[in-house]
């Protein structure tokens, strides 16, 4: 998901309920940091893992981070107009704050995102990381609060609690490259195969439509750069980056099709950018850790300024970017914001677990 480079840590025993066999899983949390990086958030939570973790923004925390239910998602959403059928009219170029909860919703709802005064939303595809779906009354409602709302998946990798997993393992085990070393659990996967566009991106794509949705939010990119090169039937890395771009395109190709304006956001790896197709198949730009590693610690890697400057011309291009870092002190959470103005992003500051609301940027 939104995910790590290489070494990531603070992973944790999950109970997953797969094929109807309950197997513990060391897993990451969500969130996939962005290239060369490796602390974000990863995978979504399978069903019935308590997600609540320790320290700085918990709940009960004296810490200075974000409060877990602040203030913004407390009030009534501001008024926003809406067009027939209850989409929002707010143009993704005007953004200047959003949410980015894939787990940890109360009760299985999205009512505290449709209460918050966010104008965009980013959640899981499914409700619970494994089978059940948000309905489009639930999605609708979302929207008709004045929100865009993006279904968040991944097309690089798989997490073996998905609901495709025990399927692809069972009849096309031959999708399944590696398993990620820093992740137990997830496997990249030979995403230029047909059969994985037609068994699973396309289907979630598929869903995505079916929901009320307003976009994807495509996570692990980045897997190009990942997967082990002895998984790759011979490919090298410019190859597997131009696969990487060509799924992206066909992706924005078939949804814009069955609905024009319907928006495509990857996250991370900007430098794909550069492969042919790429920038005019997308509308947006998601980006973990531009400014603040996970957690808290200030981005001053080569590979940073290197994402900046992509997502820079991303931007100048005329695609919006959804930036988002991990942080909970106080005054880094004012210097992240403080960027995302300077940089015309949009921006949001939370804590790898993406499990809760935290206060906007704006």
């Amino acid at each position: 998901m939104s995910h790590r480079p290489p070494g990531g840590g603070n992973q944790r025993l999950l109970v997953a309920a797969l094929a109807g066999v309950t197997v513990l899983v060391a897993a990451g949390t969500w969130g996939l940091v962005g290239r060369r990086s490796d602390s974000g958030p990863m995978s979504a939570t399978p069903p019935g893992t308590s997600t609540a973790p320790s320290g700085p923004g918990s709940t009960g925390s004296t810490g200075s981070g974000p409060a877990d239910v602040p203030p913004s998602v407390a009030r009534p959403t501001a008024p926003a107009t809406v067009v027939p059928g209850g989409v929002a009219t707010t143009s993704p170029a005007t953004i200047t704050d959003w949410a980015y909860q894939l787990q940890g919703y109360a009760d299985g709802r999205l009512d505290a995102l449709t209460r918050g005064r966010y104008q965009l939303a980013v959640v899981d595809l499914t409700r619970d990381g494994h089978t059940g779906y948000f309905t489009p009354a639930e999605i609708g409602a979302l929207r008709r609060s004045g929100k865009r709302a993006l279904a968040y998946f991944e097309i690089g990798s798989i997490e073996n609690f998905r609901p495709e997993y025990p399927v692809i393992r069972r009849d096309a085990r031959d999708l399944l490259a590696n398993e990620w070393p820093d992740w137990p659990g997830e496997y990249f996967v030979r995403y230029w195969d047909p059969r994985w566009w037609e068994r699973v991106v396309r289907p979630r794509v598929d869903q995505a439509l079916r929901a009320g949705f307003d976009g994807v939010y495509l996570d692990t990119p980045l897997a190009y750069e990942e997967i082990s090169l002895d998984a790759t039937q011979g490919r090298d890395r410019a190859r597997l980056g131009a696969e990487m771009a060509a799924l992206i395109v066909r992706i924005s190709e078939y949804a814009k099709a069955k609905r024009p304006g319907f928006l495509i956001v990857p996250q991370n790896s900007p430098e794909l950018r550069e492969q042919s197709g790429y920038t005019a198949a997308v509308d947006g730009i998601a980006m973990e850790e531009l400014f603040y590693l996970a957690t808290d610690e200030p981005c001053t890697q080569s590979w940073c300024a290197e994402n900046l400057a992509h997502t820079r011309a991303l931007r100048d291009a005329g695609k919006f970017v959804l930036a988002v870092d991990y942080a909970v002190r106080a005054d880094h959470v004012r210097g992240a914001c403080r960027r995302y103005r300077a940089e015309r992003f949009a921006g949001t500051v939370t804590v790898r677990a993406l499990d809760r609301l935290t206060a906007r940027c704006g």
